[in-house]
C-alpha cells in the first residue's frame, strides 16, 4: 500500500506541515522559492532557465507580463469559444434558452397535474438549453487552470487569483453566471498590476458585483411594479424577479470592510449608510439579457452625504466616484492592501516593517500595484531563507504545482476542476464575499490532506483522464513524482 493512503498518513503529513518541515537547502533553493511564491512552482527546465538569467531579471520580467509572449496559452485557449463572448452574447446563446426550456417543462408539468416535477427533469433538448450554461463556467475554469499551468506570466496568474478573491463574486448566485466570464476577463485580469483606483472603479461598475452584492436594486425609496416603467422584454423570461425595494447596504459594507479600509479601518455604521446612499442608482441595464452598467438617476438619493467626515455634495453618479477616490487614497486602504499582499507572498504573519514599506509605496505612487508588489518581491524579508516553505499551498496552488512539477500534459483541465471541487476550492463558487483564504489553518485538515494524497496518486498513476504524465518524471523541485503528497510539497 502507498505510504500516502489512509487517515494515518494524512495525520502524519498534517503534523509534519505544522512543524514547518522544509526541504534541505540547496544552491537552487532561492530560485525554487521564487518560482513557488510568485508563480505556481517549477516545470522541468525552469530552475536552469531562471538561473541563467538571474533572479533579479526574472522578477522584473514577471512584473511586466505585457512584455512576455504567451503563445502556448493562446494556442490552448483558442478552442474555448465562450471566453471571448460578451455577457449579452452568453445570455442570448446559453442562459436564456436554458431558462425558457425549464419554464416550459414546469408549465407542462403543471398542465398535466404534476406541479413541481418539471423542475428537476432533464430537458427534451440537451443542446444549448442545459449543457450551455454549464459549459460557460467549465470553459472559464479550464482557462484559469491552463493559464496557471502553462503561462509564462506566472506572477500575473497568481495576482488574478489574488484579486478575484479580494473582489470575490459567487457564480452560483443566479444570473451572476452570465457575468463572471466578462468580470475576470475585462475587469480583473487587465488591472492586476495597474492603479488600484482603476481596479476599484471597474469592480464597482461590474454587473457581476452589482448583482452579487445587490447594489443593482439599491434605491432612494421603495418602488414596486415593473422596473421603473420598463416593460418586460418579449419572449424573455423574468430572471430578475425581485425589484428595487429601497436602500441596500451590502455593497457599501463590503466596499469598506473587504475592498478598501479593512474591518479596523475606522468607519462606522453611519458611514456604511452614507456610502450606500452615494451608490444608489448604480444598476444594470436590461439585466435579463446580460446588459452592462447603467446609472439610473431615478433610483439615486440626491441628498448630501458625509463619509468619514468628508462631505459628498449632490452630484449623481459622481458621488460614488468621489467616494471611490477618497477610499482608494486613504491610509487605511494602503495598509490593508499592503498587509494582504505581504501575507500572500511572504508569510501568514506578514512582517510589520515590510507592510509599512509596501503601504508607503502604495501611497507614494497613487496606488500603483506594480510598484507595491515590487517592494515586496525585492525585499530582504521575501528572499530570506526563513521565508522558504513558510506558506501552505491552497488546493489551487497544490493541484497546479503538482501538474507543473510532474511535467504533465493537460489535454483537458476538467479533471483538475473536479479535483478542486473535492479539495474544497471549486473555482468561482466561493459564496462569502471574503473569497478563499490563503492561510494555513484553512487548508490543513485530515480530510483535505487525504484528498491531496489521493490526487497525487491519481496523477502519477495516470488515472486522470485528459492528463498525461510520465511516471518517472524528475521535477526541478527535487521531488519525485511519487512525493507530490509529501509534507514538503504542501508548502511553498
Amino acid at each position: 500500500m502507498s505510504p500516502f493512503r489512509g487517515v494515518a498518513g494524512a495525520i502524519a503529513v498534517a503534523a509534519a506541515i505544522c512543524t514547518g518541515l522544509a526541504a534541505a537547502p540547496s544552491d537552487t533553493a532561492p530560485i525554487t522559492h521564487v518560482l513557488n511564491r510568485i508563480g505556481y512552482g517549477a516545470r522541468p527546465g525552469d530552475v536552469e532557465r531562471v538561473a541563467a538569467m538571474g533572479l533579479t531579471t526574472y522578477i522584473d520580467r514577471q512584473l511586466h507580463p505585457e512584455r512576455l509572449p504567451d503563445p502556448e496559452v493562446d494556442r490552448r485557449l483558442a478552442e474555448l469559444e465562450t471566453l471571448t463572448m460578451t455577457s449579452r452574447e452568453l445570455a442570448e446563446r446559453y442562459f436564456v434558452p436554458a431558462l425558457m426550456e425549464r419554464r416550459a417543462r414546469q408549465r407542462a408539468a403543471a398542465e398535466n397535474g404534476e406541479a413541481g416535477k418539471g423542475k428537476d427533469q432533464p430537458p427534451r433538448d440537451r443542446g444549448n438549453a442545459m449543457n450551455g450554461p454549464r459549459r460557460v463556467l467549465a470553459e472559464l475554469g479550464e482557462q484559469r487552470l491552463l493559464r496557471a499551468v502553462y503561462s509564462e506570466r506566472q506572477l500575473n496568474e497568481v495576482l488574478v487569483d489574488f484579486w478575484f478573491n479580494h473582489f470575490n463574486v459567487f457564480a452560483g448566485k443566479g444570473p451572476d453566471r452570465i457575468y463572471v466570464t466578462e468580470y475576470e476577463r475585462d475587469v480583473i485580469r487587465p488591472r492586476v498590476l495597474g492603479k488600484f483606483r482603476d481596479l476599484l472603479g471597474a469592480v464597482a461598475e461590474s454587473p457581476a458585483m452589482l448583482f452579487y452584492l445587490d447594489n443593482w436594486m439599491s434605491s432612494s425609496e421603495k418602488v414596486s411594479g415593473t422596473f421603473f416603467g420598463r416593460r418586460p422584454l418579449k419572449k424573455v423570461p423574468d430572471t430578475f424577479s425581485r425589484r428595487p425595494t429601497g436602500l441596500n447596504e451590502n455593497y457599501a459594507r463590503e466596499l469598506l470592510e473587504l475592498h478598501t479600509l479593512g474591518v479596523d479601518g475606522g468607519y462606522t455604521q453611519k458611514d456604511v449608510v452614507e456610502v450606500a446612499r452615494a451608490f444608489t442608482g448604480w444598476t444594470i441595464d436590461r439585466p435579463r439579457t446580460g446588459g452592462g452598467f447603467r446609472f439610473d438617476g431615478r433610483m439615486h438619493d440626491g441628498g448630501e452625504k458625509v463619509v468619514l467626515g468628508q462631505t459628498i455634495r449632490a452630484g449623481g453618479k459622481g458621488e460614488g466616484e468621489r467616494v471611490l477616490d477618497f477610499l482608494a487614497a486613504h491610509p487605511s486602504t494602503a495598509r490593508f492592501i499592503a498587509t494582504k499582499l505581504t501575507r500572500r507572498f511572504v508569510s501568514d504573519g506578514p512582517p510589520a516593517g515590510l507592510v509599512d514599506r509596501a503601504a508607503a509605496r502604495f501611497q507614494e505612487t497613487g496606488g500603483d500595484l506594480r510598484e507595491t508588489v515590487r517592494v515586496i518581491l525585492t525585499s530582504a524579508e521575501f528572499l530570506a531563507p526563513g521565508s522558504r516553505h513558510a506558506k501552505v499551498k491552497t488546493p489551487l496552488e497544490f493541484v497546479v504545482s503538482a501538474v507543473r512539477a510532474s511535467g504533465a500534459e493537460v489535454v483537458s483541465a476538467l479533471p483538475l476542476m473536479r479535483a478542486l471541487n473535492e479539495l474544497g476550492m471549486p473555482l468561482y463558487l466561493c459564496q462569502p464575499p471574503t473569497g478563499y483564504a490563503d492561510t494555513a489553518e484553512t487548508w490543513i485538515t485530515t480530510g483535505g490532506l487525504l484528498n491531496r494524497m489521493n490526487f497525487a496518486l491519481a496523477l502519477t498513476d495516470g488515472r486522470l483522464k485528459g492528463i498525461r504524465v510520465e511516471r518517472d518524471a524528475a521535477p526541478d523541485t527535487g521531488l519525485s513524482a511519487q512525493a507530490l503528497g509529501s509534507p514538503e510539497f504542501q508548502r511553498r
